[in-house]
């Protein structure tokens, strides 16, 4: 049960995933409340994208169950979960590279329209995301023509476009600058204050896990093995050993 008492959004229960004698999940149990934020950190190999690969449903678990707004999730196939509102960020059509960045979330949003989720409410209609990443100024730019970081921005507002109840992004920061990334934190934290979906990250930078403060849970040899704050988290010797050193 989440901290605050309600109900989990999402929730996971020894959940584990074979892949011949190999557990590259074993025995997750996660509970995730309604508009939380949590980065799940790890060492390469650990289990992060196979956790995620799991929650969209690219693969099923061995054992265990996963249950989203009360309801089982485990063993439906992608677009299913995907319809219920759990959206990753390559599981959109990724950036469309000869269409402007406004055009990108004109067509992200009538995805939501399909999936019946319902009308696009003021805090994700497109000129509100435009403001929200950053990228107001470039809504006439096409998508080729944006930098890298602008393009993550811009991939991660197509999420919050088709209407999630829960995110997963997946190392949003890869290959961005420090000032890049800097900001992909405001980002992160503005979308997540303003439109109150649910989101879990996975990152490696640990610059970035600090700067956004939420909870963490952290991954070794398929477990997740300790979560709290993140200076708890980072605290802890399991984690200095294994992961993140002794800085």
């Amino acid at each position: 049960m989440p901290a605050d008492g309600r109900p989990p959004l999402l929730q996971l229960t020894a959940v584990t995933r074979r892949f011949g004698g190999l557990a590259a999940v074993d025995g997750v149990d996660l509970a995730l409340g309604p508009g939380a934020l949590l980065c799940l950190i790890g060492p390469n190999g650990c289990g992060k994208t196979t956790l995620f690969n799991l929650i969209s449903g690219e693969l099923a678990p061995t054992t265990g169950e996963i249950r989203f707004a009360g309801d089982r999730i485990d063993g439906l196939k992608p677009f299913a979960i995907a319809r219920r509102g759990i959206l990753r960020k390559f599981q959109i059509p990724g950036v469309y590279a000869d269409l402007t960045v406004a055009e990108n979330l004109r067509i992200a949003g009538h995805s939501r329209q399909l999936r019946g989720v319902g009308e696009t409410d003021a805090r994700t209609a497109p000129a509100a995301l435009l403001d929200l990443v950053r990228l107001s100024h470039r809504r006439h730019v096409l998508a080729s023509d944006l930098p890298h970081g602008e393009r993550q921005w811009l991939e991660i507002a197509m999420v919050v476009a088709a209407g999630p109840r829960l995110m997963l992004l997946d190392e949003p920061t890869t290959g961005m600058t420090a000032a890049e990334t800097c900001a992909t934190v405001a980002l992160v934290r503005d979308l997540h204050a303003e439109t109150g979906v649910a989101a879990i990250v996975i990152e490696h930078d640990m610059a970035f896990v600090a700067a956004l403060n939420a909870p963490c849970a952290f991954m070794l040899r398929g477990r997740i093995a300790i979560e709290g704050s993140f200076e708890a988290v980072r605290a802890a010797p399991l984690v200095r050993d294994a992961y993140l050193g002794a800085a």
